[in-house]
């Protein structure tokens, strides 16, 4: 907070950089940014997110919430709205098959391979651009990109100082307040940059509440040639456990009901225990040094450190009657004596209601070189990088009911485990425009992964092992440009290594993914008309699927099926015929299918499994059908002195269809179809020092009542020879209102 406030103080007297400077500053954040992304030229299937857009989103959403309408994208939240867990998928895949990168490091998490966005709030405001490349896309340090890829930049210093202050309010009790401040480029080659933000919500879902803080710092220095830059980035949250989601019949009566924390007490009175939550604070630093030794001739160098402290807390109690103890849950699951403790009545007690955490602390640790050179006729970019991830995990209980308060819970050791990943990779790109409009492009990328995990997991499964996977992804593409025309054919390989939860679930027999991706498209566009079709395969060997099993620490269970391919055309166009009038709009139609799938139910005393064979089925959580419209009106943006000039209407329609929670195709684990609305309207006053901005953001316009995701788990009883099928699904909100102001200059 001291470093906003003294960029604040100095902001408006420190003079501004000339702009030839500003062009070689700009040349020298590009070498940063394009090690992960995507060029105009290059054949890889992306779209272009830019800070006009993303400025114009609502600043209480999550960034996969701000991404749904792109192609192919589908999000939900579990506490139903934009703060909280959200999460999303690109054509059908999940969160830990989409790599996110911010300039240039991955930030998925190098055990789950999953990106925790409710643990990085308010990062949108902080961007400056962001590429979506779907497919296996270009090569990527981390857990390698194996469905599609999320770049994101914040780099973009303005040439002048500026500040930005924005506030925004409304349904659920939702509230956010953010402020940003630039030096902008100083004649010495200086400059620094801040922000800072806080939210709040009760959240639509019962014990949905989210507060969370982001702050940003980035302070560089370019003097001819060379450019310095250290970025800080700090996200902290507390949410409310919504994951348990509810089951169909209790959604028909109570949507907003959520049983985390849920117990009764000695005379059968509900309660719920309001800190069953979700807390995380994780610290990024950045230090990038760049070098440009001649006009064609670049260097990148990246550190980064990664810090992150976090644990769930809840409230143990059997609310279904599981355990045969009432409410009480075995102690000994938690570490104490097989036959019981003393308690505080000196009576023996194997069972109790309990106060416990589930905690983490990891530290990752990267280095990232890359060099490029830019010619007329070719582009070379070669590198790579090797991080070291440090990961801990552990349960401490803090009250047992029959043990008291002054039980010393220390002398108790639950579970302890830790994780050692190394990952190391090197790239080579080529792009050479060949003659013409026509280019080849090439992208070789080797990886090695080496992962060490040791000790229990909080059921006492010893998760111990050693693993080590060589990977080689090749990449290949030709490129056609002419006359506003582009054609492109694209084949990759792909591999991906197993994340933490499905080694713990099957140390013994597990592979790693491999995916086959063949891309072709076409697209044409002038100052106001553009289209697009791009078609694709997506062939999978040995894919790791979710079984619909949920883990005690929320991940989803996977196993290798041996044959499966997501495949389809992703059609899209615009229209922008003035200033005043944009119209745009996408459809993905997809086929989703394992070729021969076996499902294994467990009994329901875990004794054994039971197989059922389905043959061909569709991949879960994979609609068919994505798509959407969007128009934008400013009726009166071509009058320069209308006072109205500046007011914009923007509304988007979605619709997502049918998808399964499972990967047997049963109609009675089928997500229905569904559609909602949006829109906005905003408008900017011109003010003696700077402008105001006023926006309403109105969410599912039409008050559609809809669930987006979910899960299932299953039972087997081998007496009755009855399937016992258990769901939770995630209700999203009704139609709510939001406002924001925002003051910048």
């Amino acid at each position: 907070m001291k470093t906003l406030l003294l960029i604040l103080a100095i902001a408006p007297v420190v003079p501004a950089q000339p702009q030839d400077s500003l062009l070689v500053q700009d040349k020298l954040d590009s070498v940063v940014v394009s090690a992960t992304r995507a060029g105009l030229d290059s054949p890889v299937t992306f779209t272009m997110i830019g800070k006009a857009e993303l400025s114009s989103k609502d600043p209480s959403a999550s960034l996969p919430m701000n991404l749904a309408l792109q192609p192919g994208v589908v999000v939900w939240n579990e506490g139903g709205t934009g703060l909280g867990n959200s999460s999303m998928t690109i054509r059908g895949s999940k969160g830990s098959q989409i790599n996110v990168t911010l300039t240039g490091i991955t930030l998925n998490d190098a055990e789950s391979q999953e990106v925790f966005w409710v643990n990085i709030p308010a990062i949108t405001g902080l961007l400056s651009s962001v590429q979506v490349q779907r497919g296996l896309g270009t090569s990527a340090s981390g857990s390698g990109a194996f469905g599609a890829s999320i770049n994101m930049s914040t780099s973009g210093i303005t040439p002048s100082p500026s500040f930005r202050f924005n506030m925004s309010g409304g349904a659920w009790n939702t509230f956010t307040a953010g402020a940003y401040a630039s030096t902008g480029h100083t004649k010495s080659g200086f400059w620094a940059s801040a922000a800072y933000s806080r939210a709040w919500t009760d959240g639509y879902v019962r014990g949905g509440k989210v507060s969370s803080q982001a702050a940003f710092a980035n302070i560089g220095w370019m003097k001819g040639s060379n450019s310095v830059r250290l970025t800080w980035l700090l996200g902290q949250q507390k949410s409310g456990i919504t994951w348990d989601g509810i089951d169909l019949e209790t959604y028909k009566t109570d949507r907003r009901y959520n049983s985390a924390g849920e117990h009764y007490d000695a005379w059968g009175n509900r309660l719920y225990y309001d800190n069953q939550t979700d807390n995380y604070l994780q610290n990024h630093i950045q230090l990038n040094y760049t070098h440009q030794f001649t006009s064609q001739l670049s260097w990148s160098n990246t550190l980064n450190y990664t810090y992150g402290y976090g644990y769930d807390e809840y409230y143990g109690y059997d609310l279904y009657g599981m355990y045969g103890y009432g409410g009480a849950l075995p102690l000994a699951s938690f570490g104490f004596p097989e036959g019981g403790v003393k308690g505080v009545d000196g009576a023996m007690h194997e069972s109790g209601e309990t106060i416990h955490r589930m905690l983490m602390r990891n530290h990752y640790f990267v280095y990232r070189t890359d060099l490029k050179y830019v010619s007329h006729r070719i582009e070379v970019t070669a590198g790579g990088s090797v991080s070291c991830y440090l990961g801990d995990h552990w349960g401490k209980v803090l009250w047992v009911d029959v043990l008291g308060d002054d039980y010393d819970y220390s002398r108790n050791s639950w579970y302890f485990n830790d994780a050692v990943k190394w990952d190391a990779d090197i790239y080579a790109r080529v792009l050479w425009r060949i003659v013409g409009g026509l280019s080849v492009y090439a992208d070789l990328q080797g990886r090695y992964v080496d992962l060490r995990m040791k000790g229990p997991d909080n059921d006492f499964t010893d998760i111990s092992c050693h693993r080590q996977w060589p990977f080689f992804n090749p990449r290949a593409g030709v490129t056609w440009t002419s006359g506003g025309h582009k054609v492109y054919a694209f084949a990759a390989l792909g591999h991906r290594e197993p994340g933490r939860g499905d080694i713990k679930e099957n140390v013994d027999d597990i592979r790693p993914e491999i995916m086959v991706d063949a891309e072709a498209g076409w697209s044409w566009s002038n100052e106001k008309l553009r289209f697009s079709a791009d078609i694709y395969a997506m062939e999978y060997k040995d894919m790791l699927i979710e079984t619909g099993r949920i883990s005690a620490s929320g991940y989803m269970i996977k196993e290798n099926v041996p044959r499966s391919w997501r495949r389809g055309v992703e059609l899209t166009a615009g229209w922008t015929p003035g200033p005043w009038l944009s119209l745009d709009g996408n459809v993905a139609l997809s086929i989703n299918q394992i070729r021969d799938y076996t499902a294994y139910v467990p009994y329901d005393d875990y004794s054994a499994v039971k197989s059922f064979h389905y043959g061909r089925t569709p991949l879960m959580m994979s609609p068919s059908v994505v798509g959407m419209l969007r128009f934008s009106l400013s009726p009166w943006a071509g009058r320069a002195r209308h006072p109205l000039r500046s007011t914009t209407l923007t509304a988007d329609w979605k619709i997502v269809g049918k998808q399964y929670l499972d990967n047997t195709g049963r109609e009675d684990l089928a997500v229905p179809s569904y559609n909602t609305a949006n829109l906005s309207l905003s408008h900017s006053f011109s003010l003696p020092l700077g402008s105001l901005e006023l926006s309403v953001y109105v969410t599912n316009v039409f008050n559609s009542l809809y669930y987006a995701s979910g899960w299932r788990s299953e039972t087997w009883n081998p007496g009755t020879e009855t399937l016992s099928t258990f769901i939770g699904i995630y209700p999203q909100a009704p139609v709510a209102v939001m406002g924001k102001i925002c003051y910048s200059f």
